[in-house]
């Protein structure tokens, strides 16, 4: 009886090999035939899960990015009883990805960065995962604004364009990404201006933030 194949086991099992691969090399480092042995399968094996480099590309790009997703869905619910301020804190810290141990991660994300200038598809996925983190920070902020105590805080909640908000949070984690990557900013620097963001952001709203 023929062996069966975990399909989708096999095809995660490649991405896994690719991210390793732009890690080390950058995007013009992943080959099908080094992604083959990177995942210790045949060529025709990785043939068989994607039928073009660039779709094996962007189920990696979606791999990476469901990664982060997901310690961010964590963060979201580890404590349900946190101040939507602190949620946001820990969610964009995430997003970030200023941790030592996510800095790998940091190499191949600003890899499929700089690809996608060029690639449409990796574009479009890139489109869909900053939209989904941009509702995330959108309803967060939104969410705080709304538990404002006191008139002082319901005026303040009042002038405030989560959206407009959310994108300028986005777009500051994507900066510190790459200051702390290339040594610019240290892990701390890079927090420190994190948290400097989000308590100008909610000074003189009393009760939104609680930042850890």
């Amino acid at each position: 009886m023929p062996r069966q194949v975990d399909h989708e086991g096999r095809r995660e099992m490649i991405a896994e090999a690719v991210c390793a691969l732009v890690d080390e090399h950058g995007l013009e480092g992943v080959t099908l035939r080094d992604v083959a042995a990177r995942a210790q399968v045949s060529m025709g094996a990785v043939q068989r899960c994607f039928r073009t480099k660039e779709e094996m590309l962007l189920f990696a790009l979606g791999h990476i990015g469901e990664r982060i997703g997901a310690r961010v869905r964590a963060r979201l619910v580890s404590s349900p009883a946190q101040s939507a301020g602190t949620a946001l804190s820990h969610a964009a810290t995430e997003v970030a990805l200023l941790r030592e141990e996510h800095r790998a991660e940091a190499r191949i994300w600003l890899a499929f960065v700089a690809q996608a200038a060029v690639s449409p598809a990796l574009a479009g996925t890139l489109r869909t995962n900053y939209a989904d983190l941009e509702a995330r920070f959108t309803r967060l902020i939104a969410e705080a604004a709304e538990g404002a105590e006191g008139a002082e805080g319901a005026e303040g909640a009042a002038r405030l364009d989560p959206r407009r908000e959310a994108r300028a949070l986005l777009a500051l984690a994507d900066g510190l990404t790459v200051q702390r990557l290339i040594g610019h900013l240290s892990a701390q620097e890079a927090q420190d201006v994190l948290h400097a963001h989000l308590a100008a952001l909610w000074e003189g709203r009393s009760g939104l933030l609680a930042s850890g």
